[in-house]
């Protein structure tokens, strides 16, 4: 049995075939590559196989681009807990509720999924450095994971952006800068100066295809820990949107396999009401986005204005009888704070969004209350310590505590 099975590219719009053998960017279109694999080949590998192995996300190898195991970055990443919430399911009406914690991965965000897979096959097609823009959690893992391969990282991101995750760029020994503005500012930056870099790749959100391979195990893992089944709905915070179109890819894969079967989760993209370009466009009934004037949110990691695989993303909820929900900045940062006191959990803000979701869409009746919903939390709420406010009272006074 070979490591990966990995067959071609293929370009999101028109089907094309590329070669998955020469560094790739996007397609000749300007479209997102995806992965394609030869699934009866990797058909031979069973669940109860797969079950046997190390509990990272290189177990499902057959099904990731690494053609060769002695190029395998990592960091000890994957098969992060689903943890049941039933406080929290409780008090939102939604009993089988359910969060897949990436706050547990390595840099402390689900990005490092994206940065071991992304890292290891650039490393073995013979990239020296990787560079992208970034809105912290990105920069944060792909430096590191660079670091780990020996690889150089360039990274650019918003002034604005968490200060953490900009110490882990410097720390790793990445080339950090700074932009006033967003997102897409960092992005012009980037792609002038990998045009003079030899050697480097852009590793932008969507412009290599291989971050979303190491996303889409989210998907296999929520699978597997539910005994190979999966849960009737999934949210997901979405920006950039490569999460959502991972687990979709990851979900059809295994249907395809044979190893799941039935209707797919309905999935759910979640954006802040100051930066919900996917939310717009799926309730118009357009194919794209539009970028909003003056995007703007607490939960930074989902500020795109204008993501490049957002026909993907709207793809994805459509064809699982999804939707696509907005909620404002109070509410995430009410149902951060709630699910903290109810399950000892703090949760990163965007991560905190779907959980302000999963109240509005039962209290709509979009959920009945009756479903299995799994809420993925993208990254540990340590990352972001000025979004809670604590105020700590004094209460020990005479050297004693009040009984």
């Amino acid at each position: 049995m070979v490591f990966s099975t990995l067959s071609h590219l293929e370009c999101s719009r028109d089907g094309s075939a590329h070669d998955a053998d020469v560094v790739q960017g996007t397609s000749p279109l300007g479209a997102p590559l995806l992965a394609r694999y030869d699934l009866e080949r990797a058909a031979a590998v069973t669940p109860a196989r797969i079950a046997t192995r190390a509990p990272d996300l290189w177990r499902y190898h057959e099904l990731l681009p690494v053609r060769d195991p002695a190029h395998v970055v990592t960091l000890g990443e994957g098969m992060t807990p689903l943890l049941d919430l039933p406080r929290h399911g409780a008090r939102l009406g939604v009993p089988g509720l359910r969060m897949k914690d990436e706050g547990l991965v390595p840099t402390g965000a689900f990005k490092a999924r994206g940065a071991a897979v992304g890292v290891s096959r650039a490393a073995e097609l013979g990239v020296k450095g990787v560079a992208m823009p970034t809105n912290g959690n990105a920069g944060a893992a792909w430096a590191a994971y660079a670091a780990r391969a020996g690889l150089g990282a360039l990274i650019a991101m918003p002034v604005d952006a968490p200060e953490i995750t900009r110490r882990e760029c410097v720390v790793t020994g990445a080339e950090l800068y700074l932009v006033d503005g967003l997102i897409g500012d960092a992005g012009a930056l980037i792609t002038k100066a990998v045009g003079a870099r030899e050697g480097y790749q852009d590793t932008s959100t969507l412009r290599e295809p291989y971050r979303i391979e190491g996303k889409k195990t989210m998907g296999y893992e929520i699978v597997e820990q539910l005994g190979w089944r999966g849960p009737d709905v999934i949210l997901y915070p979405t920006g950039g949107g490569v999460g959502i179109i991972a687990i979709h890819k990851a979900l059809l894969e295994m249907r395809e396999l044979g190893w799941i079967t039935g209707p797919l989760p309905r999935l759910v993209a979640v954006q802040a009401a100051g930066c919900a370009p996917i939310v717009d466009a799926f309730t118009a009934g357009l194919d794209e986005s539009t970028a909003p004037a003056d995007p703007h949110t607490v939960a930074f990691g989902i500020t795109v204005p204008k993501a490049l695989g957002d026909f993907l993303v709207l793809d994805a909820v459509r064809a699982t009888g999804g939707t696509a929900i907005a909620v404002t900045d109070d509410d995430l940062l009410a149902a951060q704070r709630s699910l903290a006191r109810d399950e000892g959990t703090w949760v990163c803000p965007e991560g905190a969004a779907c959980f302000a979701a999963v109240g509005q869409l039962r209290e709509s009746g979009w959920l009945a209350g009756d479903e299995d919903v799994v809420v993925l939390n993208t990254g540990t709420g340590l990352i972001y310590p000025g979004t809670v406010a604590v105020d700590v009272p004094i209460l020990a006074r005479d050297g004693a505590i009040p009984s």
